[in-house]
This record gives structure tokens, sequence and C-alpha cells, in this order.
């Protein structure tokens, strides 16, 4: 896709398919599991579902490309860093929308603005697709960090969109 530097950093952000190499998608997957293992560790989130983002994991990409949505992963000097997904939300919530999902940055490559970055990638593929809006739900208890990125780029409070059993979730929403 594209390489930028930040700080002395190359940061690449390569969109996963079914082209993808076996590598890159083992490295997609890892990035993917680490985030619910976080998620998990975190007692706020009780109603977390991990035996269902293992079988995400596995049906990687086509959990995402499958629901009319994508996945990137942002790679730091070549070392996996970060991870997003996004795929269409039901019509029943909203006609041409999209819903954010799994973003992820490992914690020791934080501090390079890898969530805008991977964040700021699903919006602008969103308004190229003529996209209406995206959704996303979050725990801010939880990933406090991730709901203060989503608010300082335009993202909304919105009445919740879908039944996610979490605990203390927030649903937001940006109008494109």
């Amino acid at each position: 896709m594209g390489t930028r530097p930040t700080a002395d950093r190359a940061i690449q952000l390569t969109e996963i398919n079914a082209a993808s190499s076996p590598d890159t998608l083992s490295s997609a997957r890892e990035l993917l599991l680490e985030y619910g293992r976080f998620v998990v560790a975190h007692p706020q989130s009780a109603g977390f579902c991990y035996g269902t983002l293992e079988q995400e994991v596995a049906a990687l990409p086509s959990s995402y490309l499958d629901k009319q949505g994508g996945c990137l992963m942002a790679q730091v000097d070549h070392e996996p860093a970060g991870f997003v997904g996004w795929r269409a939300v039901p019509a029943v919530v909203a006609e041409d929308a999209w819903e954010l999902k799994r973003l992820w940055v490992r914690p020791n490559m934080r501090g390079l603005n890898l969530g805008q970055t991977l964040t700021q990638a699903v919006i602008d593929r969103a308004k190229a697709a003529r996209r209406k809006a995206i959704y996303l739900d979050t725990a801010p208890a939880v990933m406090a960090a991730a709901h203060r990125l989503y608010l300082s780029m335009g993202f909304e409070s919105c009445p919740p969109y879908n039944d996610n059993p979490v605990n203390e979730l927030v649903w937001m929403i940006k109008r494109i």
C-alpha cells in the first residue's frame, strides 16, 4: 500500500485479502488474538466471547470480505504492529454504512499514531466506497485511548445498533 516515515520509523499498511501470503495472514491472525486476550483480561469486558473471535480469526480474511468489508495490518519497520477490520452493517441499521471492528495496536508500538492511521484508512475507504457512515462500539473503561481517538476523529455517541453483550459499551457513529 504505502510506507511513510514516522519518527524515523517506516509505517506500512497492508490490505489483507485472499492473495495475502501465509506469513501476512499469520501475523494478522496473531494481532487479532492479542486484541482478544487484551479484552478478556479486563473484568469490565464480561460478555466478550473469545470463541467467536477465534472463529473470526480462523476465517480471516473472509470473515470481513464476505460481509462487504476488509481488513488492514499496520507494520512498523516490517514488524506487525496493528490491525483493523470493517464490514457492512445490516441494512436495518443503516443503508450504505460500515462497522469498524477490532482496532488494535501492540503496546510496544503505541505513540506512533497507528490507531489514527488505521482508523483514517477505513474512513478514506468508506468515502471512496460512498458509504454514509461508520459505526463502532467500544468499552471506554477497557479501551480509554481508543475511545478518545474516536472522539477526536469526529465519532459521536449513538443509540445501540447491535446486541453486543459486553458490559459498559458505548456505541458511536461518524457520518461521512
